[in-house]
């Protein structure tokens, strides 16, 4: 007879999760846009993770449309260019919908910047209860505010709504390193890190005010490669993947078997 798996046999370790994910994520291989195959992979991701019965939100970067801070960069005013950028987030948050409903996952779009023509305004009690519902809720416009990343957007959100863990899915690593593996191979990799060790060693996990306002409310973050198939499940079934963000306390709580 087959051992049992304990991870899968305890089921989910979280209730309600917030997946972040990169606009790079959905970009193709080359220009701008989005990879209708690339996007088709996520939903499928995500489809799987919404069938244990988690509740799931997503955030949507949009660095495959447009970033703000380059256009700010070349002259343009950084409110006008944070506001187009919050724009573009719609643009993915839209797509992911309609990739996961093209495979039977009830799915709201809730935006910071009112639409009412594409999407629902983003209203707490309104997000909580589609959640509630079994839908996946996709945040969209970030904060509805300029000079806002949509990783601080990731970070309000899940609070708000009660999250018990942000995913923080990277396109590129399998967690967070002490230099860049990409240009440096001999970089190592970190299995738990607290908050205030990722904004003293300055590591890009998240912008400093994602992590701070994760380590006022002890939110953890756990950031993998979304590019390893059926990663977001085992994240959220409490394997152990990537990188923990944390507190000391929390750490204490659930040391590594």
């Amino acid at each position: 007879m087959a051992e049992a798996d304990p991870i899968k046999d305890s089921g989910p370790r979280f209730r309600r999760v917030l997946l972040k994910l990169s606009g790079e994520a959905m970009a193709p291989a080359q220009g701008n846009g989005i990879d209708l195959d690339a996007l088709g992979e996520i939903a499928k991701e995500v489809k799987e993770v919404a069938a244990l019965g988690i509740e799931l939100a997503v955030v949507i970067g949009a660095g495959n449309i447009l970033r703000g801070s380059e256009y700010e960069a070349r002259g343009m005013d950084r409110s006008t260019a944070d506001q187009m950028g919050m724009l573009a987030t719609v643009i993915n948050a839209l797509a992911m919908q309609n990739a996961l409903e093209q495979m039977d996952v009830r799915t709201r779009v809730l935006s910071a910047i009112e639409m009412h023509s594409v999407c629902e305004p983003y209203i707490l009690r309104r997000a909580i209860r589609h959640l509630e519902k079994g839908r996946v809720v996709v945040f969209a416009a970030g904060t509805g505010n300029p000079y806002f990343t949509t990783d601080t957007a990731a970070s309000l959100r899940a609070m708000e709504i009660g999250a018990d863990v942000i995913l923080k899915a990277s396109h590129t690593v399998d967690g967070v390193y002490d230099r860049d593996p990409i240009r440096e191979p001999n970089a190592r990799r970190f299995d738990r890190l607290t908050y205030i060790e990722v904004l003293q060693k300055n590591l890009k996990v998240m912008d400093s005010t994602a992590i701070s306002m994760c380590m006022d409310h002890d939110l953890p973050i756990i950031v993998f490669n979304l590019r390893k198939p059926g990663n977001i499940k085992r994240a959220v079934m409490g394997e152990s993947i990537g990188t923990r963000v944390e507190s000391d306390r929390q750490s204490a709580s659930h040391p590594e078997p």
